[in-house]
């Protein structure tokens, strides 16, 4: 199984957990759709929507790029919208870090969780091996920016891929379906610019 941790405040990890399932639960509810609805929406079975709605499981990577396709938001809008009196600034020990282990993919959110802004900066980590595919773009026409921090890179978009190494920059816009693998024997960490269009 795998662990989806929230490491940033000791014992927020539950809290954040809660508020997650709350704020998925809410965005379903507004939208009017029943479970069967929204798994027909995202294509993740009814009985796992079900749970991560109770706060009984996290979602893992994929998962919620699923959710986050389905509602046309970002994972780090959806994040931003359970944060309770969102800081103007965050100092490192005060980042969310969430971690897919079985994924191989840790996330931290580096610029404070404020609704309604476009922008944001995030900071992920692939182990060596981890190799991540999403079907689909949550926002079509997100701008992204990927600047790779240390390590090798391997990106594909539309169907063609580019190697980045340290220092590399990438700039694009997400329209389609998106891989991310660190090819080599050590840790792929970049920074991840986010622009809503």
């Amino acid at each position: 199984m795998a662990s989806h941790i929230w490491d940033s405040i000791p014992n927020a990890g539950h809290d954040l957990d809660g508020r997650l399932a709350r704020r998925l639960a809410e965005l379903r509810q507004q939208r009017g759709w029943s479970l069967d609805e929204l798994s027909g929406q995202s294509g993740i079975s009814r009985s796992t929507l079900s749970r991560l709605e109770r706060a009984e499981i996290s979602p893992t990577t994929a998962v919620l790029s699923q959710l986050c396709a389905a509602y046309g938001r970002t994972a780090s809008q959806i994040l931003a919208e359970i944060e309770d009196n969102p800081p103007q600034v965050l100092h490192p020990d005060q980042q969310p870090t969430w971690r897919d282990d079985e994924a191989g993919f840790v996330r931290r959110s580096v610029s404070p969780p404020q609704p309604g802004l476009r922008g944001e900066l995030v900071e992920c980590t692939l182990r060596p091996g981890a190799d991540i595919a999403y079907a689909v773009t949550p926002v079509p026409g997100l701008e992204q920016h990927i600047w790779v921090l240390e390590g090798t890179l391997e990106l594909t978009l539309d169907g063609h891929t580019h190697t980045l190494g340290t220092g590399d920059c990438l700039r694009f816009r997400l329209w389609g379906p998106s891989r991310f693998r660190c090819p080599t024997g050590d840790p792929a960490r970049y920074a991840l610019v986010v622009v809503l269009p």
